[in-house]
C-alpha cells in the first residue's frame, strides 16, 4: 500500500511540475540609427528621432529614438529568436533588465571615428565598445563573474555599420579629407575593414561568440542620396552603389579570415546591398507599391531634410519601402530580416542566421 501511495505521489508531481521555460537569448546591439532604439535620446546631438512621426507605428504610437515608423532590424531580429525587447544601454531603467542584454548602438556612427563628425556628441563605436566593458562589470557585480560571461557567450552580437562610412564621410561633400587620402575607392574601403578588424576582434575578446555582421546596404538608392544627386526617374546613384559592391565581398572575405583566426564560426556577414537589391526593383513582389519616394519628408523623393511634424506624411506605411531619407519601414525591415534569417547564401557568409543557431545549439547538445 505505501508503495502504491509513492507511486501516486511520484505520478502526481510529473503532471503538475510546471513545464521548464528556455531562457530568453540575450542580445547586445552594436552600430548606426539602422539599430540606435534610443541611445541618442539621452546625448546632445542633432542625429536623434524622438519627434512625431516617428514611431507612429510602435506598439505605443510615440516616437522611441528609432528611425522608423515602428519597430527597426534589432527589434525583428530579437523577436525571431526569443530575445526580450532591449533597452538602449544608456536608459537608467536598463538597471533591472541586464540580463536582457543592452543596445549600445548610436545614429550617426561609423567604423571610423571621424565618420558622422557633424552630429558631435554620440557613441562612436569604440565608445560603444567600452560601455560594452563596464555592462560586462557591471552584470558581474549583479550575478557573479562566471554567470555574466555565460550570458554573453550564449548571446547573439549584431552590428550594424558602414554606410556612414560612405555617405557622412567619404562622399559627404565633394572634396572631403578621406578622399584626399584615399583617392581610389577601394585603397579606402580596405582602410575601413582593417579598422573594422580590429573593432570585431575586440568584440571576441568581450566575450562574443555569435556575431551577425551587416555590411552596406544599398546605400545609392536611399531617397536622399537621389535627392542629392539629382538621380533622373529614380534611378541608383551609380557612384555610391559601386562603393557598396565592392565594399560587401571585401567584408565577406573579412569574416572568412576571422573565422579561421579564431578556430571557430563565430562571425556571419549579411551583404545586405544584395538582399535589399530585389526589394528596391521588385517592391511589387513583395506587397509595396513604391522603393523610390520616402513615406515621410519633402522634396524630389521626400529625400530633402528630415521627416518632421510638419513633413508631409503617407497614410499607409506599408506601401513603401523607405519610411524617411535614409531609413526602411518597419514592414520593408521585416523582409529583410527574413532574409537574413533564412536566406539565400549568396548573400549570407558563411551561413544565414538561423544556420548559426543551429550550429550553436547542435555543439551544445
Amino acid at each position: 500500500m505505501a508503495a502504491f501511495w509513492v507511486g501516486l505521489c511520484l505520478v502526481w508531481g510529473l503532471v503538475t511540475r510546471k513545464p521548464q521555460v528556455e531562457a530568453a537569448t540575450p542580445m547586445f546591439v552594436f552600430g548606426d540609427s539602422l539599430a540606435d532604439n534610443g541611445n541618442n535620446n539621452f546625448l546632445s546631438t542633432t542625429a536623434r528621432a524622438d519627434n512625431v512621426p516617428y514611431g507612429i507605428d510602435y506598439p505605443t504610437h510615440h516616437p522611441t529614438g528609432r528611425f522608423s515608423n515602428g519597430r527597426n532590424i534589432p527589434d525583428l531580429i530579437g523577436e525571431r529568436i526569443g530575445a526580450k525587447k532591449l533597452l538602449p544601454y544608456l536608459d537608467p531603467l536598463i538597471a533591472s533588465h541586464l540580463e536582457d542584454g543592452a543596445n549600445f548602438a548610436s545614429a550617426g556612427v561609423g567604423v571610423l571615428n571621424d565618420t558622422g563628425i557633424q552630429f558631435l556628441n554620440i557613441l562612436r563605436i569604440n565608445r560603444q565598445l567600452e560601455l560594452f566593458e563596464q555592462y560586462q562589470q557591471r552584470l558581474a557585480a549583479r550575478i557573479g563573474e562566471a554567470r555574466a560571461k555565460l550570458n554573453v557567450a550564449k548571446g547573439l552580437v549584431l552590428i550594424m555599420l558602414g554606410g556612414n562610412d560612405f555617405v557622412n564621410n567619404y562622399y559627404l561633400v565633394p572634396v572631403s579629407a578621406r578622399r584626399i587620402q584615399f583617392p581610389n575607392i577601394t585603397d579606402y574601403v580596405r582602410y575601413v575593414l582593417s579598422e573594422y578588424r580590429k573593432v570585431l576582434l575586440r568584440l571576441h575578446e568581450l566575450g562574443a561568440r555569435k556575431v551577425l555582421v551587416t555590411g552596406s546596404g544599398a546605400i545609392g538608392c536611399a531617397p536622399a542620396e537621389m535627392a542629392m544627386r539629382r538621380q533622373p526617374n529614380g534611378r541608383c546613384d551609380p557612384t555610391l552603389q559601386r562603393a557598396a559592391r565592392i565594399y560587401n565581398p571585401l567584408l565577406a572575405d573579412l569574416i572568412h579570415q576571422l573565422n579561421a583566426e579564431v578556430k571557430a564560426t563565430v562571425y556571419i556577414a549579411a551583404d545586405t546591398r544584395g538582399l535589399n537589391m530585389d526589394l528596391i526593383d521588385n517592391p511589387q513582389k513583395y506587397g509595396f507599391v513604391t522603393s523610390k519616394m520616402a513615406c515621410c519628408g519633402q522634396g524630389p523623393y521626400n529625400g530633402v531634410g528630415l521627416c518632421t511634424p510638419i513633413s508631409p506624411l503617407c497614410p499607409n506605411r506599408d506601401h513603401y519601402v523607405y519610411w524617411d531619407a535614409f531609413h526602411p519601414t518597419e514592414k520593408a525591415d521585416g523582409v529583410i530580416v527574413h532574409k537574413i534569417m533564412e536566406g539565400p547564401l549568396d548573400h549570407m557568409t558563411p551561413m544565414n542566421l538561423s544556420m548559426l543557431l543551429r550550429l550553436d545549439s547542435e555543439t551544445k547538445a
